[in-house]
């Protein structure tokens, strides 16, 4: 029997440069089982995606950090890609929203270089994450036990390391909303 997802409602967290497959990919992921899935980012109008170094597309922002709150969404994704995520840590409301996920206690899912916000809100001491291998330092040294491995449950983190995880991914994101 699939799951649905239908009243379900997600914010993915992106400013220009996220890594576009891992913004995609769980999306439609969510939205084919009935999710909403809403685009966050620092501005109105749209954001950037990037094919690893190249820009690609543009999507539509749903809604900016200073107007979103957590309790409208059931979980967030943050996506990965280098200039996004090196940006995103930096934006003290997109941090302060993650702070928020994991205050009220729902799903954090985050792919590749997307953990580096979660180690500047300091959420991931003493939690068990993966990401893309260059951060394996960062996130031991903000506390995590970092594995190398296709994707990682901790409590309410859900971690993976690339787009090629993307489908485990997709999975247990999915698994933490159906219950």
């Amino acid at each position: 029997m699939s799951k649905s997802l239908s009243g379900k409602r997600v914010a993915l967290l992106v400013t220009d440069g996220f890594e576009q497959a891992e913004l995609t990919g769980p999306k439609e992921a969510l939205e084919a089982l009935g999710a909403t899935a809403e685009i966050l980012s620092a501005k109105t109008g749209k954001v950037t995606g990037w094919n690893h170094t190249t820009p690609a597309d543009t999507f539509t922002v749903d809604k900016t950090f200073d107007t979103a709150k957590i309790e409208d969404y059931d979980a967030i994704v943050l996506p990965g890609g280098v200039v996004n995520s090196d940006t995103i840590r930096l934006d003290e409301m997109a941090v302060e929203l993650v702070k928020d996920a994991a205050r009220a206690d729902k799903p954090i899912a985050v792919i590749c270089h997307g953990a580096w916000i979660l180690a500047t809100a300091d959420l991931v001491k003493g939690k068990t994450m993966t990401s893309w291998p260059s951060l394996t330092d960062d996130l031991k040294n903000a506390g995590a036990n970092w594995v190398d491995q296709e994707v990682v449950v901790d409590g309410k983190l859900i971690s993976s390391r690339k787009p090629d995880d993307i489908p485990a991914f997709n999975q247990k994101l999915i698994d933490a909303l159906a219950v």
